[in-house]
């Protein structure tokens, strides 16, 4: 099993390192090698790839029979989804309000109280999310 990891960490390493030369390398013709490399790395990760979830799934299976229902699984999922989509909605947001009020600060430095305020707000989503979180983590 380590095996296949180690073929598929060296196809991913040899993809970046290749990736990183033929950017700086600017040659004619070095975007169409680039091009040809990583078909020729997909078409060797993607097997290395599936041999490894076929390898490692009936490890994972063995393992998790020691492990608490699904129903509480379900709930540690809920948890995640709260926190992760909360924080998703929280940094949308604050780019949002942020980038405008920094221009609207720059035209108007008076304004720097208020539109802190409303970055407050929206960073108040995550916060939201994350007594969700610990509500349901709290019931399991």
């Amino acid at each position: 099993m380590e095996k296949i990891l180690i073929v598929a960490t060296i196809i991913i390493l040899s993809t970046i390192g290749v990736g990183i030369y033929y950017n700086y390398a600017a040659k004619e013709g070095s975007s169409k090698k680039l091009k040809r490399f990583i078909k020729f790395n997909l078409l060797a990760f993607i097997p290395t790839l599936a041999l490894a979830l076929i390898v490692v799934i009936p490890h994972s299976v063995s393992a998790a029979s020691a492990t608490p229902t699904s129903s509480s699984g379900l709930g540690f999922l809920g948890a995640a989804l709260s926190t992760g989509l909360a924080a998703l909605g929280t940094g949308i947001a604050v780019g949002n309000v942020g980038s405008s009020a920094i221009g609207a600060v720059s035209e108007d430095p008076s304004l720097f109280g208020k539109t802190l305020i409303f970055i407050g707000l929206a960073e108040g989503i995550a916060i939201y999310g994350l007594i969700i979180s610990i509500l349901i983590l709290g019931r399991l």
